[in-house]
């Protein structure tokens, strides 16, 4: 995968047009406290150079609160059930999926050049990540998927919060280590048992 992007590829087009929630939701999760500090963001040795991780620089962030476990599936479908929110992927009528999540009975997908294990699925959105008829196969406590950064802020203005900057995310997943590759050091194992998805 050198010189190609891990991340799946934007869409052409227009972004959709926001909609109008109002903030009335509750985030039902813990939330942690992450104490501010100068947190080094980015990286000078970038993996993946397309993927626009560099150069390293120095940020002062105040202490900030974050929410301790990703949106849920159902937490998400309560969101659109309050408010008929409808997500970017669901308008588009189609998402990418990862290669080994596409079902058989999908049949032909068409990739990208240059991130050939991004398959583009029509039908495939937050209720039915793999595409058609895979609703049923979605566990309602794990994290909700094919969700874009216009969706995520949709989310958070309904719950009265708002999405943490990048700054705040690589603070807060380094656990306050600088300059590290995982939140236990640059090793993608950890005494001995891996704790990262490398693309396997």
């Amino acid at each position: 995968m050198d010189g190609k992007s891990c991340c799946a590829p934007p869409r052409n087009g227009d972004r959709a047009k926001d909609q109008n929630v109002s903030g009335h939701g509750h985030y039902p999760d813990p939330v942690a406290d992450i104490p501010g500090g100068t947190a080094l963001v980015g990286t000078n040795r970038p993996v993946i150079k397309i993927d626009g991780e560099g150069p390293q620089r120095k940020m002062k962030l105040k202490p900030f609160r974050l929410t301790t476990t990703p949106v849920t599936h159902s937490t998400f479908a309560a969101f659109v059930d309050a408010t008929g929110y409808v997500s970017e992927a669901e308008k588009y009528g189609w998402s990418f999926v990862f290669h080994t999540h596409v079902p058989k009975s999908v049949g032909h997908t068409d990739g990208v050049m240059g991130a050939e294990w991004w398959r583009r699925v029509e039908g495939a959105h937050w209720r039915t990540p793999m595409g058609p008829k895979s609703d049923a196969d979605v566990p309602p406590h794990h994290p909700v998927v094919h969700i874009s950064w216009y969706d995520a802020q949709a989310y958070a203005t309904w719950i009265g919060k708002r999405l943490p900057t990048e700054a705040e995310w690589e603070w807060a997943a380094r656990g306050g280590r600088n300059d590290v590759k995982y939140p236990w050091g640059n090793e993608p194992v950890n005494q001995g048992e891996p704790k990262t998805n490398s693309w396997e």
